[in-house]
């Protein structure tokens, strides 16, 4: 298959439910900003992505970026914290599975952590509360060794 031909068929292919519930009605710059995300070494705030896609000639708006990952962390394909200032980060979760991480407030670098016990607790004050759906946020963050 030429490449003309292989791109033609992936910009009018039909999208499965779950791309469009991951990002919504397909546009271009919605793509934009997921394969970005995806990129993207770490966490990130809306602002610095925008900033990168300006940079690299992409003129995605600001607002465009802020839906899309609001989007993606809302569809459980992207994880959200919040740094010391309270800007939300994200970051791509490539898979299902919720994670929790250790954020260096120095370096932002960040390291999922064993979260089942964290898991376990939300659970079980669901059960004991009979609360359904239940969501649960929890941050942690320090100084990671090459900081310290």
């Amino acid at each position: 298959m030429s490449t003309e031909r292989g791109r033609l068929m992936a910009r009018t292919r039909q999208r499965t439910p779950a791309e469009v519930a991951l990002i919504g009605r397909h546009t271009h710059q919605r793509s934009v900003v997921l394969k970005a995300l995806i990129r993207a070494d770490g966490f990130v705030g809306a602002q610095a992505l925008h900033a990168q896609l300006a940079a690299n000639g992409t003129p995605v708006g600001l607002s465009t970026v802020y839906r899309t990952l609001t989007r993606l962390a809302d569809a459980g394909r992207a994880d959200l914290v919040r740094d010391a200032g309270g800007e939300r980060l994200f970051r791509y979760r490539p898979g299902p599975d919720h994670r929790h991480y250790l954020i260096c407030t120095e370096c932002g670098l960040s390291r999922p952590v064993d979260s089942g016990p964290i898991e376990d607790w939300a659970d079980a004050i669901a059960q004991d509360s009979g609360f359904a759906n239940v969501r649960h946020t929890v941050e942690l963050s320090g100084v990671c060794p090459d900081c310290g």
